[in-house]
This record gives C-alpha cells, structure tokens and sequence, in this order.
C-alpha cells in the first residue's frame, strides 16, 4: 500500500469519527451538596442541604448536548437541628424509608455557545416524577489544580412547590414553594 492510499485510508476514518465525542464525568461527591431554603413561619428563610450525592453527567459542547443522572440520598437531610433532621425524613416529608432518593434525570441541556444554561429534567422526590427547569447560573471547566484531571463545576437553581411530591404537611406556615440550589463538581472520567 502506497503512502497516498494509507494517508487516505486515515483521513476517511478520521472524518467518520466525530469531531468531539461527549465527555463522561463522574460527580464529586465530596464537593457537591444540593441545598434547599424555605420561608418559616413568615419569619425568616430556613435552609438545609444533602451531604450524599452521586451520578454521572455527559456533554458534548460541539454538539451542544449532555445528560445529567444526579442521585442524592434523602436521608443525609442536613440542617445543624438533628430533631428537624428526624422530622424531615419522616412520613410528613422525605419519607426516606420508603423513598431512600431523591434523583433528577435528564437528557436536554441547553446551551449558550460552548457553555450549558440550563437543564431540562425530570426531578424525582417522594417518588414523583416531575418536569423541571435547573437555570444554571455559573458553570466552568479547567484541569483540577491537584488531580490535573479535567474537572467542571456549576451552580444551578429552580424553584418548586413541595406539595407537588405530596409534602403537604404545615402548608401556610412553612412555605409551599421551595428553592432548590444545586452545587455540583463532577470530575472527567
């Protein structure tokens, strides 16, 4: 085989592959805590967040695309107050015996030019499914200062109504709408 054939032969594999295959990245979860804050009593906003998360996130920026499977173990409900934590996770809430996570699932990101604003999704609580909007409002990619693994992170937010997952408990004095703020850093396989 001559060198112009072989050359050819590359450059027809090369242009078959695509330009840019999606990037896989695998949540940290030492650095990714979902938080929530909700108005008390009309008094002041209380605030509590997850301490285990974990799940898989795929972009493809050339493509403008990528898929989020976020899961968060309902239970390690945090919010300095372990009897709120308690009540939290029982029936009138979380109810975490029958529904250990939380999951939020998606296959439509939107993007900005190269960068991601937001995430179309199916957000799971209590078990009930329901579609939501995560607006993200930072997002950056960089080689990680001590791994030297590429790592991305953003920060992300939507508001919900809790009585749509059946947590209807103390509606009136403890708000219905619920904002949810998602921290995430998820480093690439």
């Amino acid at each position: 085989m001559n060198k112009t054939l072989i050359a050819f032969a590359a450059l027809t594999v090369t242009l078959a592959l695509p330009s840019q295959a999606a990037d896989s990245f695998t949540v940290d979860s030492s650095h990714t805590f979902p938080s929530f804050e909700v108005k008390h009593l009309g008094y002041s906003t209380q605030r509590g967040r997850f301490n285990k998360t974990s799940g898989k996130i795929t972009l493809d920026r050339a493509a403008k695309s990528g898929t989020m499977d976020i899961n968060i173990d309902a239970a390690s409900v945090s919010t300095g107050l372990p009897l709120l934590e308690e009540h939290l996770r029982g029936d009138k809430f979380f109810d975490v015996a029958m529904n250990p996570v939380i999951a939020f699932r998606s296959k439509d990101i939107k993007f900005s030019g190269d960068t991601p604003t937001a995430v179309n999704g199916d957000l799971m609580i209590r078990g009930v499914i329901k579609p939501v909007t995560l607006n993200i409002t930072s997002f950056h990619c960089a080689p990680h200062p001590m791994t030297k693994k590429d790592a991305c992170g953003a920060d992300a937010n939507v508001t919900i109504k809790r009585s749509d997952f059946g947590m209807n408990f103390m509606i009136g004095p403890v708000a219905d709408e619920v904002k949810l703020l998602i921290n995430i850093e998820a480093m690439k396989d």
